[in-house]
């Protein structure tokens, strides 16, 4: 099955980019139409959001954020087969890489940290190919084991490495940026029982990793925010790259708040290519929801 998923990929990352993208939005408004669960949780993450609060202008952003979703789907083709130098060509501008070159020039190791919004694979591949050392992504195995090789495959190639959402791979982080080198975490990913804590995501509780501002707040390291914008009609990509609002305090809650609005921020710039049908405020086996927390209280 590895060998088989791995040939569509190199397939489809070398169609034209307009076209990937064209069937990338197909692939996304069928599925809306196809699966009730992954339209309802877009509908309602979208709804509950509140960017769009004019009932009139909803629908159609549910759409279109089902056709972006689709879009980020196929486009994974790109960055998981196409070369760092082909991948590089198609980011047509970034703006902020005078704050990686004032890290790099102080010796600092990097945290970049995207959320779930744009491509964030190909701005992360970009990257890493402007970088003088090697970037480290941590992820989640997929739930599907044969696609796992293909994924490492694709994100384990030049400068770019990997490491597990576990004790292990965060071990494998600190010590990249103790090197002076740099790292990539999703924000919005919940993560496991411990290893977050509940702050406020759009006005409800979402289950917040605290690895983010923990790491953060290691001596030499310098935390950058990025965003690998989807330009229209198949014109490329733009790169957004941007400092901490506010220097995270050691408070774990005061943290995750903090760290989710900056990711708000973010995904109000660009509201439909978030990836609003991800179930960002599912709880966690063996974590207790805040409202039993209140009740017990």
């Amino acid at each position: 099955m590895s060998k088989l998923v791995h040939l569509l990929l190199s397939f489809l990352a070398h169609l034209p980019l307009s076209w990937l993208q064209g069937l990338g939005a197909v692939l996304g408004r069928l599925t809306y139409h196809a699966s009730p669960r992954f339209a309802k949780r877009l509908r309602e993450n979208l709804s509950s959001s509140k960017i769009f609060e004019n009932y009139q202008v909803l629908p159609q952003q549910v759409k279109q954020s089902a056709a972006e979703t689709g879009k980020g789907a196929l486009e994974l083709a790109i960055a998981w087969c196409r070369s760092p130098e082909d991948i590089a060509a198609m980011v047509k501008d970034c703006d902020g890489w005078e704050h990686v070159e004032s890290a790099l020039a102080q010796g600092n190791g990097i945290i970049f940290v995207t959320p779930h919004l744009g491509s964030y694979d190909i701005a992360g591949r970009y990257i890493s190919s402007r970088l003088p050392f090697p970037l480290t992504a941590m992820y989640r195995p997929p739930k599907l084991e044969w696609l796992e090789p293909v994924m490492q495959a694709g994100r384990a190639r030049g400068k770019g490495k990997t490491a597990p959402a576990t004790g292990a791979g965060v071990r494998v982080l600190m010590k990249a940026l103790k090197s002076g080198e740099a790292t990539i975490i999703l924000p919005d990913q919940v993560p496991g029982n411990g290893e977050g804590v509940w702050a406020p995501f759009f006005g409800q509780p979402a289950y917040t990793m605290t690895l983010a501002p923990r790491l953060a707040q290691m001596q030499g390291v310098t935390t950058l925010f990025f965003v690998g914008e989807r330009l229209p009609r198949g014109q490329g990509f733009k790169v957004h790259i941007e400092p901490l609002s506010q220097p995270f305090s050691g408070d774990k809650e005061l943290d995750c708040a903090s760290l989710n609005r900056q990711v708000e921020n973010l995904i109000r710039r660009f509201p439909s290519q978030y990836l609003w049908s991800y179930n960002r405020y599912k709880c966690p086996a063996g974590v207790t929801r805040p409202e039993a927390i209140e009740g017990h209280a």
